[in-house]
């Protein structure tokens, strides 16, 4: 290889493609008929750029060849990796060992909450914020800014100027970095950053004054910290090595170059490093920071001489460099003319919503793939719209993998660990519970149908209202329903044994022991299959990671804190899919898609907020500090993800898209897309892309299904052959359709788990506690006595109990005192809970009578207990409340086992807040025309009910009237059948045309 000057830094131009051209350049240059490449060391910046790289080398080598060494550069063990070229191994014994980051973690917050005192957030608040510092530290370390910069006079006084909660802030930083560090020096450890620095000292160091007998490559790496930009520089200063950037713009103006700002390189040694107008939001920002740190000037900087298998026109990057020009330059793409700025290969797709973004990208890769050998790559930031598209993809037999992975927490065996640490963070709260029972990992083997069943049981099981906590609620609904499935009480009793060690816990309990805890209880649910997938190995090293740092620290936690703490940790581990996906399809986030290539790259999801994402600043740093430190702010990765896009657009073809709105609401097309379209201008039409949206509009819309109209059933004769409850009556006339769907089609509506105590559970309370205190002979006293047990046998939570109880027990005291009074009027309780049937018609006719009272007179009083208000006269006039009527008139028929008599009263005894008095609960009221203005006439009032009862079977039940649905739509109160009637799709409709 021919000599020349140094320093022999290379750039690839965005079109040509990095990787491929990179690969396609190095072959030649530094391949040995009998060692291929495995003298070379490739210096690339991360482990997803190796596989990119790896990927090159089998497509271009055309047959077996020996690779290269590859070395990240943000590898801890660097001087272990490049193994003889920094010998010894350990890099000097002055290289200290890194700190344990998960440690580091743990113990910043315990350091945090001694600094903050009672200002501390609570442990998973804690852990949060000393994560976000952990990363401010970071940041400062790779720029190499000590304590004693920090500490500095000047920062000092610029944190004097600021605002009282960035001072609180800053100072609170500066104490606990103080604290941190004392600690570090005390076990001779250094934050990892700190370490790196120091390796890519002592290789700069010892390169120079020992060049390594073999070349080295440094490719794609853009990070411009001071310690690595010396490294690359020592690099390229060595014989037959180089460096080679990613997209480096050699035909920007220099005006241009010279207006991107300091970078790094102030003319004056008091300016900061980097000036509030820096153009730091520009793609070649950056490179020019890592340029100016390295010592190298943009013209010393050489094009390389090979492209990649995907390359684009060489007019695509002149394209590029005018579409980032900065604000003021940008002015002059009015005079640009079109060849300068068109976008050949470049189309726009805009899209109503992200479902239909998902839907196009899928249209368009799944055309691309009929063209032989052509490779695609979707770009997005967004991992949600990712997981659409390899959703849709599937549909055509297409596996693609999403390599930026997802968070741990998403996968089955994170998601498993979570459900447990809810169940204990909830004492076994029926919905947490339930889904850990039917997760897809839990009960696997043989016996999986079986657990299924027994769930399912369970589940039926624990609808309505939420017990008390703990597991005796859980174990009396399960002996309930062993009564009828005795299997189900040996599989309770194993989940018992599992759950009985997470619900004993002391509080706080250490993490190391919550973690153990759950770990035994996973293991016990699922056997081995809970590790044995690459989301279960990343669990295992997460905890096992978690289990060594917390315990010498002593991280302690609540119960309910443990569900957060297990997540938060969880949504820093990415799990990546194995390889064998698609060949030739590559779905990226936009890490990982650095240095990658295709014929055909969907950049989606290019929304503000999105891709760029908004600028967060540091928790704890205010900015004005951070540049004074020389620390570029968070705009900086603004102009990270503009470099991103600018080396996608490198592309052959490629696709902006975007929606236009998010499932918040609208959203703004990212800045970069608002530039495309305003420096193509009149050709901005000509690079739409409709197609694919079309047609994902198109490809799930079906034939237009006709209106559905207003249910009308007809069963046959037989199928109408139903007895009628007396509480059905009412649905009869008002709903025909929720009759028939409940009494024909025999359907039930399921209650929610952890519901709301509805009125029919109050009713079913109060029923119990009066039946009871009936039976037990209206003892005095005695009432109250007996709702507390029957509340405490119903297992309700104990929220429900002390909310409720002040009203009911006024309500059940009112009672009493009623009782008391007309007992001694003489009248007297002849039964309570009673039930009873008469045949009208040849149909039968059944109900459960709440009371029966004898009378003075002899005659029967009939009286229903409601836990709210009534049902009006009005109502009962017109037929749509009949229960007090036709118990009645089974009590006159003799219906009920040793009543008999006339029925002449009709009350309804409510609980509900009387009008006497602002505390009162209790009241009676009869639905009668003789002590109120509506209703029906007492003498009149089992006539009348009659007459409704004959229509009503006359119809139904012996005719053929259909069960219209909502017969009466101005009746409220039952909604159940609303769904299945699809009362929403017909209603507004019908009245209309009505």
């Amino acid at each position: 290889m021919a000599e020349r000057r140094a320093p022999h830094v290379y750039s690839i131009a965005a079109h040509r493609g990095f990787a491929d051209a990179l690969v396609a350049g190095l072959i030649p240059r530094y391949s040995d008929p009998q060692l291929g490449l495995a003298r070379l060391t490739l210096l690339l910046p991360s482990s997803r750029a190796q596989r990119i790289v790896t990927e090159a080398f089998v497509r271009l080598s055309g047959g077996g060849m020996l690779l290269p060494r590859m070395a990240m550069v943000g590898d801890l063990d660097l001087d272990e990796t490049l193994g003889p070229l920094l010998d010894p191994l350990s890099a000097g014994a002055d290289v200290p060992p890194a700190a344990d980051s998960t440690r580091r973690w743990l113990r910043l917050a315990q350091l945090l909450e001694a600094e903050m005192g009672t200002d501390a957030p609570k442990t998973p608040g804690l852990l949060r914020l000393a994560r976000e510092m952990a990363q401010t530290m970071d940041r400062l370390a790779v720029e190499g800014i000590e304590l004693g910069d920090l500490l500095d006079a000047r920062v000092a006084g610029i944190v004097g100027d600021l605002a009282g909660h960035w001072q609180q802030a800053a100072r609170l930083f500066a104490r606990v970095q103080v604290r941190w560090q004392m600690e570090l020096a005390e076990r001779g450890e250094v934050d990892a950053p700190v370490r790196r620095n120091q390796l890519f000292e002592h290789a700069a160091k010892a390169w120079r004054a020992a060049p390594p007998p073999h070349p080295i490559v440094a490719a794609g790496i853009t990070s411009a910290s001071p310690a690595l930009a010396r490294l690359l520089r020592a690099v390229a200063d060595l014989p037959d090595c180089a460096v080679i950037l990613p997209d480096l713009d050699l035909a920007l103006a220099d005006d241009i170059w010279d207006a991107l700002g300091r970078a790094g390189k102030p003319a004056d040694d008091d300016d900061a490093p980097f000036a509030v107008r820096d153009a730091v939001t520009h793609p070649q920002y950056h490179l020019k920071l890592l340029l100016n740190r390295m010592g190298v000037a943009r013209d010393e900087v050489d094009p390389w001489h090979r492209a990649g298998l995907a390359a684009a026109p060489p007019e695509r990057s002149r394209a590029i460099s005018n579409l980032f020009l900065p604000p003021q330059a940008s002015a002059g793409w009015v005079s640009l003319p079109a060849a300068q700025r068109r976008l050949a290969g470049v189309r726009l797709m805009e899209s109503a919503h992200p479902g239909e973004e998902a839907q196009a990208a899928a249209i368009l890769i799944r055309a691309a793939l009929e063209v032989p050998e052509r490779r695609v790559a979707l770009i997005t930031p967004d991992r949600g719209l990712a997981g659409r598209v390899v959703a849709h993809l599937r549909r055509w037999g297409i596996e693609a993998d999403d390599s930026a992975g997802q968070p741990l927490a998403q996968t089955p065996a994170g998601r498993l660990l979570l459900l447990l640490a809810d169940v204990v963070a909830t004492a076994a709260s029926p919905v947490p519970l339930l889904a850990l029972l039917v997760h897809p990992l839990a009960g696997a083997g043989d016996g999986r149908p079986q657990w299924l069943d027994h769930a399912r049981l369970l589940d039926l099981a624990l609808r309505g209202p939420r017990r008390a906590p703990g597991l005796a609620p859980l174990g009396a609904a399960v002996a309930r329903v062993a009564r009828h499935n005795a299997a189900i009480a040996d599989w309770w009793t194993g989940i018992e044994a599992v759950l009985v060690p997470l619900l004993d816990w002391p509080e706080p309990m250490p993490l190391a022991r919550a973690l153990g805890d759950l770990v035994a209880a996973a293991e016990a649910l699922c056997g081995p299959e809970l590790w044995g997938r690459p989301d279960g190995r990343a669990l295992a090293a997460l905890i096992e990671d978690l289990r060594a740092a917390s315990g010498p620290v002593g991280t302690a936690l609540a119960p309910p804190d443990l569900p957060q703490v297990l997540r938060d940790a969880m949504d820093q581990v990415a799990v990546r899919p194995p390889w064998g996906g698609h060949p030739r399809v590559a779905i990226y986030g936009l890490l990982e898609a650095r240095m990658s290539r295709a014929d055909l790259v969907i950049c989606a999801g290019l929304t503000e907020g999105s891709w760029p994402a908004a600028p967060s600043p540091e928790p704890l740093l205010p900015p004005a500090v951070l540049r004074a430190l020389g620390v570029p702010g968070g705009e900086f990765r603004i102009g990270l993800a503009a470099h991103d896009l600018a080396g996608a657009l490198g592309a052959p073809e490629v696709v902006l898209s975007w929606a236009q709105r998010d499932e918040a609401g609208p959203v703004i097309p990212s800045r970069f897309v608002l530039r495309v379209e305003a420096m193509l201008g009149e050709l901005v039409e000509a690079h739409r892309e409709h197609g694919a949206v079309l047609l994902a509009r198109e490809i799930d819309r079906g034939i237009k299904a006709l209106p559905y109209r207003q249910p009308k059933p007809m069963p046959s004769k037989a199928q109408r052959n139903v007895p009628v409850s007396v509480t059905a009556l009412d649905r009869l006339r008002g709903d025909p359709y929720q009759f028939y769907a409940q009494a024909i089609l025999q359907l039930r509506r399921l209650d929610p788990l952890d519901a709301d105590p509805t009125a029919a559970w109050k009713g079913e309370v109060v029923h119990r506690v009066l039946e009871r205190w009936h039976k037990a002979g209206n003892g005095a006293g005695e009432l109250l006595a007996i709702a507390a047990e029957e509340l405490a046998e119903m297992r309700a939570h104990p929220l429900v109990r002390s909310l409720w109880w002040p009203r009911l027990a006024k309500a059940l005291e009112w009672i009493d005192a009623e009782i008391v009074t007309q007992h001694a009027d003489g009248r007297t309780v002849l039964a309570s809970e009673a039930k009873g049937a008469m045949a009208y018609l040849g149909v039968k006719v059944h109900g459960r009578a709440d009371r029966i009272d004898r009378l003075a007179d002899g005659t029967l009083g009939i009286v229903d207990y409601k836990t709210g208000s009534p049902p009006s006269g009005a109502m009962v006039e017109k037929g749509f409340a009949l229960q007090l009527g036709t118990i009645g008139l089974i009590a006159a028929d003799g219906g009920f086992d040793g009543i008999a008599g006339e029925p002449t009263h009709f009350e309804y005894w409510s609980l509900a807040k009387s009008k006497k008095g602002k505390d009162q609960f209790g009241f009676v009221v009869e639905p009668v025309k003789d002590s109120r203005k509506d209703g029906i006439p007492r003498e009149d009032f089992l006539v009348v009910t009659e007459d409704y009862l004959r229509e009503a079977i006359t119809g139904y039940i012996l005719g053929d009237k259909p069960f219209t649905a909502r017969l009466n739509p101005d009746l409220g109160g039952y909604n159940d059948y609303d769904q299945l009637m699809r009362l929403d799709e017909w209603q507004a409709r019908t009245e209309t045309e009505a």
